[in-house]
């Protein structure tokens, strides 16, 4: 459809990448990586080789997010969607409600389900809007997602809960750029191939006092079981000693320690407001052009890290995509395959910079208005 379309040199973006995850990870990382030669890559994770790197990467966190003294940055590997089930298994009590607006703050809910000792209960809108938790009576924790990264909704205020109650916030795709008061919540967890700019396979969970007694209280139950890989005392005591449980990819910790020191160089504050940039460039975009819409339409909602962008069907954007894909020009700005829409979904995360994301609207409504 676009074979006899020409790309106009001034607007192939300096770097291609474009996707909600995995993320863009910058060629210097790699580079830095590379610098350590024999003294990192097949070091086992107990010595201090990688526990300093471990230890710089939880205190940089902390500073980041200014985190209270008290809280505990823990690591492991599986990912945030083993995180689903760790806390299911081990910090709900007996209740937990889960507030779903998306793929995988569904997924979260449905993994907690299927706990047989534990009641669930889902609070749900429709793909496309926006929800905020509550605290709910009778449920011992809260689930809520900042950022939904199948639709681009993110959370525009956090539920208040008691002391008995945990606030658990899945954190994934918005961590590090969405607004968020770490202090407010009990466990906030995430992967790092998202904002911070590394590869899967690892979780990371900021956890608050009432989360870590909470977790230390139900591994006291021998009557409950937890395997041993998700297990939260084996969690927290590697965590307080600047390890995993088990062995970690060096890399991806490698990698997530280079984005948080680059990120700690602003500020939260700073990357929330260049993000905000951002995403006033691209839906003001959307809002610019008859042939575009914001699929979110309620603004409180919009993600400043995921944006998602309706096309009028007149235009494909599979061929846009492909088109593009083929010239090595743009990657990864697919929609979510399940919503099944006609639709770009663009990060914006802090390493894709705004220079990039005006050539790609620019170049986007070039190829669409060709068309049309």
């Amino acid at each position: 459809m676009f074979d006899t379309f020409e790309i106009p040199q001034n607007l192939i973006p300096s770097d291609p990448r474009f996707g909600s995850g995995p993320s863009l990870v910058p060629v210097e990382f790699l580079e830095s990586l590379a610098k350590t030669g024999m003294h990192f890559m097949g070091t086992s994770h107990r010595k201090p080789a990688v526990k300093n790197v471990v230890k710089e990467l939880q205190d940089g966190l902390m500073k980041y997010f200014q985190v209270p003294s008290d809280y505990l940055v823990v690591l492991g590997n599986g990912g945030a969607t083993l995180l689903f089930d760790m806390i299911a298994l081990g910090i709900v009590e007996k209740r937990a409600t889960h507030f779903t607006c998306g793929e995988f703050s569904e997924k979260w809910f449905k993994s907690s389900k299927l706990i047989p000792w534990i009641e669930t209960e889902q609070v749900s809108v429709a793909f496309g809007k926006g929800i905020n938790g509550k605290a709910v009576a009778g449920s011992d924790l809260i689930a809520v997602t900042l950022n939904e990264t199948s639709t681009g909704v993110q959370l525009s205020s956090l539920p208040t809960v008691d002391a008995n109650t945990i606030l658990a916030v899945d954190a994934t795709s918005g961590g590090g750029q969405c607004p968020c008061d770490i202090s407010k919540t009990d466990i906030y967890f995430f992967s790092p191939q998202k904002v911070f700019a590394s590869d899967g396979g690892l979780w990371v969970a900021i956890m608050s006092p009432k989360a870590l007694a909470r977790a230390k209280k139900i591994a006291a139950d021998k009557s409950r079981y937890v395997p041993d890989i998700m297990n939260w005392t084996n969690a927290i005591t590697n965590g307080e000693a600047n390890q995993t449980y088990n062995t970690p990819a060096l890399a991806t910790i490698f990698i997530m320690n280079e984005q948080v020191k680059r990120m700690n160089q602003i500020g939260y504050a700073e990357v929330q407001a260049l993000a905000q940039k951002k995403a006033d460039l691209l839906y003001g975009w959307a809002e610019s052009k008859p042939y575009l819409s914001c699929f979110i339409e309620e603004n409180e909602f919009r993600s400043i890290a995921v944006a998602t962008i309706d096309v009028d069907s007149k235009v494909n954007v599979d061929d846009v995509i492909k088109f593009l894909e083929k010239k090595k020009v743009v990657y990864g700005i697919d929609g979510y395959r399940k919503l099944g829409r006609n639709q770009f979904r663009i990060s914006m995360f802090h390493n894709i910079s705004y220079a990039d994301l005006e050539k790609l609207t620019v170049l986007l409504s070039a190829m669409i208005e060709s068309k049309l």
